[in-house]
């Protein structure tokens, strides 16, 4: 199993309306790439909110081949499409992780 992770933060004045597409569109849009059988939203505690609210999304696939299969044909649109909606009010960074256990 592939666990492909996306750690996100989001201005707080944002972060509502941010989730509620995340949730409604953009993992959806993911997952209906046939890339992903899962997925979880997770939001981080412990963290400094000043400069906003940060949250993992975890994509599950179940092997490294769906995955480059998402990385090669897929994942520069959706990454676009975040963009093209939300601007500079967001930061993120990804991480590749294989279950072990």
């Amino acid at each position: 199993m592939i666990i492909y992770n996306v750690t996100i933060q989001i201005e707080k004045e944002s972060a509502d309306e941010w989730l509620r597409w995340l949730m409604e569109e953009h993992i959806p849009e993911i997952v209906n790439t046939g890339c992903f059988t899962d997925t979880k939203v997770l939001k981080l505690l412990d963290t400094d909110e000043s400069e906003g609210l940060t949250y993992a999304v975890q994509y599950f696939a179940e092997n490294i081949q769906n995955y480059n299969s998402y990385s090669e044909n897929f994942a520069h649109l959706m990454r676009q499409k975040s963009f093209d909606k939300w601007g500079n009010k967001f930061i993120a960074f990804r991480s590749l992780m294989e279950v072990v256990n």
